[in-house]
């Protein structure tokens, strides 16, 4: 009989797996997630998949990892390093043990590490013989042979059966963290049910890593995470790819407009296209382009048709997107560029994290052709940021940038599904026959007359009597429409155009500062992704008894009008990008105050503990 071990509650914990890109970690995190989401934890994840398709197998290039961080309080990040790391093999083990820190758990595959994986990994000693892992909890599990042996009754051959591997490892943490059998083995049947040779083994090889747990009596105790208290209503777990689609198909219902997206894939975007396509039930039409031009080619088509048009990209399609988003803001038709970033220049790390494309965003167009730039926080907030580019777009006849990144796409945690009805409207307002005059009041469609509040033309579909009209690329007279050549008309557009899109800032609500105390001194100020650490790191300072406050942008152009005068208030003026000092350098230069830029490269997020770091720096060291 085996020993019956205590079960100790602890506040949170933070699992990295990793393993060979084949090995399904990503599977095996997602659901590790999954039913912890289902218990009630708070969680935040980090999927971080290999840069290469097909890197050898074995290969550090191959390492695909999943980190999750689960809590029973409130948290913004998937964690620091990690407190546990399930090591497939080698390589897993080898691209992952620098993060780890002193103490923490290792549970490797012990069959992996064989002469020949370990060559892969650029082992020339095996780690687990040498001693070099002694300052962690090591714990050697032949997974791949158990997994074998327990699916033999399966039918399924020795090397088949190893693939159900993955599902031992998930079985094992399951028990040592005391989760739920029932939710993933209902899953298994769910998605493996019409391959029931399959499904089986996989069941087998999850109930053989949980009673590993239960009967080996390598652990000395389970752990017991309680639910995390959330405000009262439903939650589910969502990614930032999944939040941002379903924040584009509300908007549309907000504005009662039809949505369009024209896209091709490219990753970390693709998933938009995946999740909209299959929500045809909403009236959501999905065009997959054969290339990046006609994508937003026909979502600027779509947009003069009146609908709630998007095209969807990441780095390298934003700059082959360029000339006709410039077309758009000449035509003035509300139009969404959802462009969620990775690393660069060209092909970069097509799979790792950045925030480079900022000024591109910004600047990254022929002529004087300003633009609105919304930035998502977090992968929930997508949804949010979603609706706000849109109803930028619709109501100041505007292109939108709306900038996402690969940490936000990929990643997930609890969103409070929101009541319908407490969704901000959306008012498309086309242009009708009645008002279509003259400054005689003969009838006469003026298609660049603007509204005196937005400056913003009317949008006019064609089809629709009396307001027949010419769209292109040529400068447009004022007011009419026409084509024009005169230096004084297209001055006079291009201040009409930016002053339209300045104008944006007067929508926006005050400022949030996070400075609870009043008397910080240090201001870090950030956007986009870095939200998380940013939070975290700003409260363990705050903790340590000094005092921070900490301003996150979602409009990014044109700043918010009291930006200025926020920024002034603070002696320091802290900016952590995922780039070299893109936000920095604007608000140095439009502000004229002396902000430092905390820059990050590596294909990463921040870890909270580097925004510690350089905020005590700033601050002169820890109390």
């Amino acid at each position: 009989m085996p020993t019956e071990r205590p079960t100790e509650k602890i506040g949170g914990v933070v699992v990295r797996f990793a393993g060979d890109s084949g090995d399904g970690m990503q599977l095996t995190g997602d659901r590790f997630t999954s039913v912890s989401a289902v218990l009630g934890n708070d969680l935040a994840t980090f999927p971080d998949y290999p840069a290469e398709i097909r890197a050898p197998a074995g290969s550090l290039a191959g390492v695909s990892a999943f980190q999750v961080q689960i809590s029973d309080h409130e948290i913004s990040t998937h964690g620091d390093t990690p407190n546990v790391l399930v090591a497939m093999n080698p390589a897993g083990l080898k691209a992952n043990i620098a993060v780890m820190e002193r103490g923490a758990t290792l549970i490797v595959n012990s069959d992996a590490f064989d002469e020949r994986s370990l060559a892969k990994a650029g082992y020339a000693v095996d780690p687990l013989t040498d001693n070099s892992l002694s300052e962690f909890a090591v714990y050697k599990v032949p997974m791949t042979s158990i997994t074998q042996e327990a699916c033999k009754e399966a039918g399924v051959k020795p090397r088949d059966a190893e693939r159900s591997k993955n599902f031992f490892a998930l079985g094992l943490v399951s028990w040592i963290y005391t989760r739920p059998t029932d939710t993933t083995l209902a899953w298994i049947e769910e998605r493996f049910g019409s391959k029931p040779q399959i499904a089986d083994a996989n069941r087998r090889a999850f109930r053989a890593g949980y009673d590993f747990g239960e009967t080996a009596e390598l652990f000395d105790s389970r752990y017991e995470i309680s639910a995390a208290a959330f405000r009262e209503g439903e939650y589910i777990n969502i990614p930032g790819n999944t939040s941002l689609a379903w924040g584009l198909i509300a908007a549309a219902r907000q504005a009662d407009l039809p949505l369009f997206l024209g896209s091709y894939p490219i990753t970390p975007a693709s998933d938009i296209l995946h999740e909209l396509s299959k929500r045809k039930e909403f009236g959501v039409k999905t065009f997959q382009a054969e290339d990046e031009i006609s994508g937003i080619g026909a979502a600027l088509g779509a947009a003069f048709g009146g609908s709630l048009a998007v095209t969807t990209t990441s780095g390298p399609g934003l700059d082959l997107k360029s000339e006709t988003l410039g077309l758009a803001v000449s035509l003035e038709l509300p139009l969404i560029i959802v462009d969620v970033q990775r690393a660069g220049p060209s092909t970069g790390l097509p799979t790792k994290v950045e925030q480079s494309d900022l000024l591109q965003a910004i600047h990254g167009r022929h002529g004087e052709s300003p633009v609105p730039v919304v930035a998502a926080t977090t992968p929930s907030q997508c949804f949010d940021a979603a609706i706000e580019a849109a109803r930028i777009a619709v109501t100041y006849r505007t292109p939108v940038i709306l900038l996402s990144d690969a940490y936000l796409a990929n990643g997930s945690e609890p969103w409070l599904i929101p009541d319908v009805a407490s969704l901000p409207p959306i008012e498309a307002n086309f242009a009708s026959a009645t008002n279509a005059t003259n400054a005689e009041g003969q009838p006469e469609f003026l298609p660049y007359v603007r509204d005196d509040e937005t400056l913003a033309r009317p949008w006019a579909p064609p089809g629709l009597a009396g307001l027949e009209h010419r769209i292109g690329g040529l400068e447009k007279a004022e007011n009419t429409g026409s084509v024009s050549y005169d230096g004084a008309n297209h001055e006079r557009m291009t201040l009409l155009r930016a002053a339209r899109i300045n104008g944006i800032a007067d929508s926006y609500p005050a400022t949030l500062v996070d400075d609870p105390s009043g008397e910080a001194s240090l201001v870090v100020v950030g956007w986009g992704s870095t939200y998380g650490a940013i939070n975290a790191g700003v409260e363990r300072v705050r903790e340590l008894g000094r005092h921070v406050a900490h301003i996150q942008l979602m409009h990014l152009n044109p700043l918010p009008n009291d930006l200025g005068s926020l920024l002034a208030g603070y002696e320091h003026v802290l900016v952590p990008e995922l780039n070299l000092g893109q936000l920095c350098s604007i608000l140095r230069s439009k502000y004229l105050v002396d902000a430092k830029a905390l820059g990050k490269m590596q294909g990463n997020p921040f870890r909270p503990a580097e925004i510690e770091d350089a905020i005590l720096e700033h601050l002169g060291g820890a109390s």
